[in-house]
């Protein structure tokens, strides 16, 4: 029993005539009958009953006849959706990202993919920490984390986008806010707003203040850029931040952002389990995020 066999059953069901499907297919009336022979030997069973005008189902035959044809479009849709699948038509892709992520990294780009591939699915989850990120991608619950980069994770493959400059982020009335950059020993007496401490970003930023024997006392603490940014804004504190795509730098109405070349930037990007076994729809968003965030960088 083949599945030519069924499709040619199904036909010659609902045509009720052998000679129609075979004009169809562009074969012989034996050839259509010959398939209907095999599944009758496979089955033990009468499958169709002839008349003087074409043949009809036996009650075996439309007991076949549903179940065939039910299989065989949920086949068909099934291959459809595959090829939809690998030319990247359709399918979904699942993103994990931080609270700022989309809104700095990722708008365009989403519009972006949203008109080239219209009918794939695109999901966002917030993930608290780049650990769980990575949980999430290595248990295949995930397919693509934007991540601030760190050491190597067994099992992860990190590939960078963009590297993000430092920037001092003060109140408009700051008596550092007129400075057009600041060296990084200027920061020792700063104090400000602390990133999360168990973050990617916080340790990094922690390791390039070291680098120039920077070390830092905080009062106040956040749980992403964006709150460290608007806290700066209402003068609650100073905050050290990466310069996220869309922030103009030295700044503009009450926030004043203040470059600090000389600490090491901050790489961030994407992570996946493989590269190599990435669907194409995932594939293709994470490259049109890379386009647009390299576009945004230059």
């Amino acid at each position: 029993m083949t599945l030519d066999d069924l499709r040619v059953f199904v036909a010659v069901c609902r045509a009720g005539s052998l000679s129609a499907v075979a004009r169809d297919l562009g074969c012989t009336q034996s050839a259509v009958s010959q398939h209907v022979k095999r599944l009758e030997r496979e089955t033990r069973v009468a499958l169709l009953e002839r008349q003087p005008r074409g043949v009809v189902p036996t009650q075996a035959g439309r007991i076949l006849e549903a179940a065939a044809a039910e299989g065989i479009f949920g086949l068909d849709l099934a291959v459809r959706q595959l090829r939809d699948l690998v030319d990247g038509h359709s399918g979904y892709v699942r993103v994990a990202t931080g609270a700022t992520t989309v809104r700095h990294f990722m708008s365009e780009a989403v519009v972006t993919f949203r008109r080239r591939h219209p009918k794939v699915n695109l999901e966002f989850r917030t993930v608290s920490s780049g650990r769980g990120s990575l949980d999430a991608l290595a248990d295949g619950t995930l397919d693509l984390a934007w991540i601030t980069l760190g050491p190597p994770v067994r099992g992860i493959e990190q590939r960078a986008v963009v590297e993000l400059p430092w920037v001092l982020a003060v109140r408009a009335d700051d008596p550092l806010a007129e400075r057009s950059s600041l060296a990084a020993g200027e920061l020792t007496d700063v104090r400000p707003i602390r990133l999360p401490p168990n973050s990617a970003s916080a340790a990094h930023l922690e390791a390039a203040c070291a680098e120039s024997g920077v070390r830092f006392a905080y009062d106040t603490s956040v749980a992403d850029w964006d709150t460290a940014l608007l806290l700066a804004e209402l003068g609650v504190g100073r905050a050290v931040v990466p310069a996220l795509p869309g922030l103009a730098v030295p700044g503009s109405g009450r926030l004043r952002l203040i470059p600090l070349p000389g600490l090491r930037p901050l790489p961030v990007g994407w992570a996946v389990r493989r590269w190599d076994a990435l669907g194409p729809p995932a594939r293709a968003f994470a490259d049109t995020v890379v386009e647009s965030a390299r576009a945004q960088a230059a």
